[in-house]
């Protein structure tokens, strides 16, 4: 009997260790991590310099409310605001409260020019969260089903589209445009190179805000530390989760402009958000991004791996649609369900996600050349068996 709630369907397998792209299993097999607890881990399981961090502020100080100065918490808002080119952060604990406090600015910033039903703009196929505001803002019914009423003043779009977009600019109570630069959780999905350009454009052209969820595509996973580097351009609110702490978790939501001054004493709040733990930790895995060099590397390994996985399925070209790739987001997508491939991966020591027809590979972005070839190597044959 488990006393667990029954939302989650794992695999018959328990970790008990890590070290660096590798899990070790409570049978003493060990698996290549090509998934890294889906793009959290990106600097690699026990990390010499993050184990370090979180040991030592572990024997100072762990968690003091946010009614007082945190001087980590400080010090990393300064950091992640120049290396982002934002003014303001707010911290929380997860991805979902990263985005739930951008809805909540949006609105702010809606009431503020006396709209009273404040809308964003959002996209099919999207996913923000499973609270209750962010899982109305995902364009997937699969996920929202069960969960009505949903919060409203969602309007959901194609993305990619930028007509979508266009064909709202005169309804009046739109107040920001929320998006991923890639969709990651539907597959991978890279819009045209100059879509994120166009979608600043409008939201300035109508005063609204720009909101980027950078949750899963921020931290280097792309090869720049912010996916909307590759377009020059600032957002109003900038979403940061997953890999910014390593695997403690951690979110964040940066502001720039008029949306860094709408949350005033009192609107917001997270007791565990920012504690010094966390922030260290996530200091930590910035110095170390820039130390290492990470992101070069992403950049290299990302190009590897694809490059890769093109050659060795070049034959397979009656099962493998495309295959989609952004730094070390990569996709595969085929012409029939793989689903199947979840446990065949996992019997051959090899962890990867399942989204449809497509297998999306999250390594660690410390992949070297060596590991990268036994996840070209492994990721054919289960493809090429088909």
């Amino acid at each position: 009997m488990s006393y667990l709630m029954s939302n989650y369907a794992p695999l018959e397998v328990t970790f008990v260790k890590g070290r660096g792209c590798y899990l070790t299993d409570d049978k003493g097999r060990q698996y290549l991590d090509a998934l890294c607890g889906v793009g959290v881990v990106g600097l690699g399981h026990c990390h010499q310099d993050i184990t370090k961090a979180i040991q030592i502020q572990a024997e100072n100080l762990l968690h003091t409310s946010n009614w007082y100065h945190i001087q980590h918490q400080e010090d990393l808002a300064e950091k992640l605001c120049q290396l982002s080119n934002m003014d303001t952060a707010f911290f929380a604990n997860s991805g979902a409260e990263a985005n739930e406090a951008a809805i909540k600015i949006a609105r702010l910033h809606g009431h503020s020019q006396h709209i009273n039903n404040p809308t964003i703009l959002t996209f099919n196929q999207s996913f923000h969260g499973r609270t209750m505001a962010t899982l109305s803002a995902t364009g997937n019914t699969k996920v929202q089903a069960g969960f009505a009423p949903l919060v409203s003043e969602f309007i959901y779009i194609d993305f990619n589209d930028i007509n979508a977009i266009k064909a709202h600019e005169n309804n009046n109570n739109v107040v920001a445009v929320m998006l991923e630069p890639i969709q990651g959780e539907s597959g991978i999905i890279i819009p045209d190179s100059h879509y994120l350009n166009q979608v600043q454009e409008i939201c300035n052209n109508n005063n609204w805000l720009l909101i980027l969820d950078e949750v899963q595509t921020g931290i280097g996973r792309t090869g720049k530390l912010f996916a909307h580097f590759y377009n020059n351009i600032t957002p109003d609110l900038l979403t940061l989760a997953k890999g910014l702490g390593n695997g403690v978790p951690i979110g964040a939501c940066l502001a720039k402009g008029k949306a860094s001054k709408l949350f005033t004493p009192g609107t917001h709040g997270s007791t565990f958000g920012g504690n010094p733990l966390v922030c260290k930790t996530a200091l930590t895995v910035l110095d170390v991004i820039e130390k290492d060099n990470i992101l070069d590397n992403v950049v290299m390994m990302g190009e590897y791996i694809t490059s890769g996985l093109k050659n060795k399925l070049k034959d397979s070209d009656n099962k493998v649609l495309e295959i989609r790739s952004k730094g070390l987001m990569i996709a595969i997508e085929l012409n029939q369900d793989c689903s199947t491939f979840l446990q065949k991966a996992l019997d051959n020591q090899l962890l990867i996600n399942i989204t449809g027809q497509s297998i999306r590979l999250l390594p660690p972005l410390i992949i070297d050349k060596s590991d990268a070839d036994i996840l070209i190597n492994k990721v054919s044959d289960l493809v090429n068996a088909l």
